[in-house]
């Protein structure tokens, strides 16, 4: 039994030995955990005023909590939903930023998404800010929160909505939509730039070697609509017309530039008269006709394909700035400079030009520059057209005054032609041409309508007969006005035959008629005769027989006979032929049939006399005295008689200096002559 019992004991106490070890390491267990956690609790002790703060302000009981639980859920609903933009936004940021011509539909998709956040946050950003706002006066309202935090609340809310009443919208993107704008811009710029190719000219001709069906490719101008659209609906179409303006204006004067248009630029004081620059105006002619057909036609088409869909004002607008910058404008102060030029007969032709080059342009004009867009253009284009009518009309009726002027005038010292004789039948037969005729009675018809008056075609051809009528009678005037009448025989034929020679078969001669060509060819083969018989007819009886075949008192007397008679028509000989070696015969065929006429007069009679005489006196030692000329020396130098002078009297470019219709004389011996325009 007692050995039992100590068996019972020794277990026992085991057990309690083990069960000390096992609360003893228990024990260190949580002596570690608890020196552990000293720290952690000596961390949240710190963080409990900070806590104690927040939670301060709310001391509203359970139940005032709950019941502004749902006025807190819905106005933190929209500000959530904003800020989930916001992040949206910021997402497209790597896209905008790229460059739009290596995907431009996909930029301008990614862009119109910004667009609609931008459109979404400008929206609700204010309808958020005021639901936070209605919460914050709720809390002050029903005491939920103290003072402090409170007007805390309300600082915050108060900078929210200035910053999205003032900047805020242009501002919730942090500038990415303005980014991807100027991105946008610069690619359209870049699209016309690099497809904006001046037109190719012939340097040598100035005559376009080719023209494209299109300025732009179609592919190309569907890209600049695409991104005008977005540029648009972001008010940027001033931008984006300044732009097309800028680009295409530059490559229309590129175009030009190979045509030499510096003359557009000349100041009326850079010519004299219209003669100084009748070049420029044949050309400026070509070179607006080409302008208008081609370059501002295709510049027309192309402003109507790309901006058609925004309204026809606003392509209109653009066209005419593009007109207006690329040189329209020149061409048209260029005419208006010639009409401001000085007057002057060849100044009529040259109205007549400029009308005629504006009038087949006329329905070209109207279609291109007829919008309000293109007032300055039409109202340059009208005055133009009205100087040009009012010049030209007016030159046209003052010529039969101005004709009438120059009657007081002496005639040519020389028995030319006079410029004016020569000017105004060359003169009538260009405005009875077919080539002038139809414009200038255009012309006056249009002047006759302005002043409510009628006009017939034969006030046109009545003037221009009126005009001949006059010329006639400067002449008569003028042949009676030679003191040396062999003198005015010459110049009446001279000009008879001019009459004749330069009106014969004309759309003149034919209003003139048979009966006055007939009367001009008598008088001229009248006065041809006159001028013949009075004085080379003279010489050959200078060489008289008489005496010499009878003559039977020896060799000595009549050599003395012959001597002295040829003497006599040495002497004549030389006194006529330098008197009428500065006379002049203009037209060739009159001067060579009259020098042989002489010839025929002259030549025979001293051949035959010298045969027969000449042998009496070229043994004489002073023979050379008498026997003067041979016979060929003779004929040489008549038939050299009556040349013109070269480049003095040209029927267009031998006025004055002064611009005046003279008759060829030097100015030394001219009377004072009027102005003719």
């Amino acid at each position: 039994m007692a050995s039992q019992v100590n068996n019972d004991g020794v277990e026992k106490l085991l057990a309690a030995s083990k069960s000390l070890r096992v609360s003893l390491e228990k024990s260190k267990s949580l002596g570690l955990a608890l020196q552990k956690t000293g720290p952690r609790l000596e961390e949240i002790n710190q963080r409990l005023p900070v806590l104690q703060a927040a939670v301060r302000p709310i001391r509203a009981d359970k139940d005032a909590l709950v019941a502004v639980g749902g006025h807190i859920n819905r106005a933190v609903g929209p500000a959530a939903a904003v800020l989930k933009v916001f992040d949206a936004v910021h997402g497209l940021e790597k896209s905008l930023l790229s460059d739009p011509r290596n995907d431009l539909p996909g930029y301008l998709s990614v862009l119109k998404r910004l667009e609609e956040a931008l459109r979404f946050l400008s929206d609700n950003c204010a309808l958020a800010i005021q639901w936070l706002d209605d919460i914050v006066e709720y809390m002050e309202d029903n005491a939920l929160a103290d003072s402090g935090y409170l007007s805390s609340l309300k600082k915050s809310l108060k900078s929210l909505r200035e910053f999205e009443n003032a900047e805020g919208k242009s501002r919730l993107d942090g500038g990415l939509l303005e980014a991807a704008l100027d991105k946008l811009e610069n690619e359209f710029k870049r699209l016309l730039t690099e497809h904006s190719v001046p037109l190719p000219m012939s340097s040598s001709t100035g005559e376009q070697a080719c023209i494209a069906p299109s300025p732009l490719p179609v592919a190309v101008i569907q890209k600049l609509q695409a991104i005008l659209w977005r540029l648009i609906s972001n008010d940027r179409l001033d931008k984006c017309i300044s732009i097309y303006v800028e680009v295409r204006s530059s490559n229309v004067r590129a175009s030009l530039k190979a045509l030499n248009l510096d003359y557009l630029d000349m100041s009326i004081s850079e010519f004299n008269n219209v003669q100084s620059i009748e070049v420029y105006i044949a050309q400026w002619g070509k070179h607006l006709e080409f302008a208008v057909k081609h370059l501002f036609e295709a510049e027309y088409k192309l402003c109507n394909d790309v901006f058609e869909r925004i309204g026809v004002d606003v392509w209109m607008g653009c066209f005419s700035k593009i007109a207006a910058q690329a040189g329209i404008l020149a061409f048209l102060q260029f005419g208006k400079t010639v009409t401001e030029s000085k007057k002057d007969p060849i100044k009529l032709l040259k109205l007549l030009d400029i009308f005629a080059s504006l009038n087949k342009l006329r329905l070209d004009f109207n279609r291109l520059f007829g919008g309000a867009a293109c007032m300055e253009i039409q109202n340059l284009t009208r005055d133009l057209i009205k100087r040009v009518i009012d010049g030209a009309a007016e030159i046209f009726w003052e010529l039969f005054v101005q004709v009438e002027l120059q009657r007081k005038n002496p005639p040519p010292q020389d028995g030319n032609v006079p410029k004016l004789v020569s000017f105004i039948t060359d003169y009538c037969n260009k405005l009875l041409g077919d080539g002038y005729k139809p414009i200038l009675t255009q012309v006056l018809v249009i002047h006759r309508s302005w002043k409510h008056e009628k006009f017939q075609e034969r006030l046109l051809i009545n003037e221009v007969l009126n005009i001949v009528k006059a010329i006639e009678l400067n002449l008569e005037t003028w042949i009676k006005a030679y003191e040396d009448t062999t003198l005015s025989n010459l110049f009446a034929m001279n000009n008879h035959w001019h009459l004749f020679k330069q009106l014969r078969g004309t759309q003149l001669g034919d209003l003139l008629g048979d009966h006055w060509f007939k009367e001009h060819e008598q008088f001229k083969e009248y006065y041809a005769a006159v001028f013949l018989r009075d004085s080379w007819g003279k010489l050959p009886s200078h060489l008289s027989r008489e005496g010499l075949i009878l003559f039977s008192g020896g060799r000595a007397t009549a050599r003395d006979l012959v001597k002295k008679r040829l003497k006599t028509f040495n002497e004549s000989f030389d006194e006529m032929y330098k008197k009428q070696s500065n006379w002049v015969i203009p037209d060739k065929d009159l001067r060579e049939k009259t020098c042989q006429h002489i010839v025929q007069a002259v030549v025979p009679v001293y051949r035959s006399y010298m045969q027969n005489y000449g042998p009496l006196v070229e043994q004489d030692a002073s023979s050379s005295k008498y026997a003067k000329y041979s016979v060929q020396t003779l004929e040489k130098m008549l038939m050299s008689l009556y040349q013109p002078r070269p480049g003095r009297y040209n029927s267009f470019k031998g006025r004055s200096p002064s611009g005046k219709f003279n008759n060829g004389v030097q100015p030394e011996h001219r009377r004072t002559t009027s102005a003719v325009m």
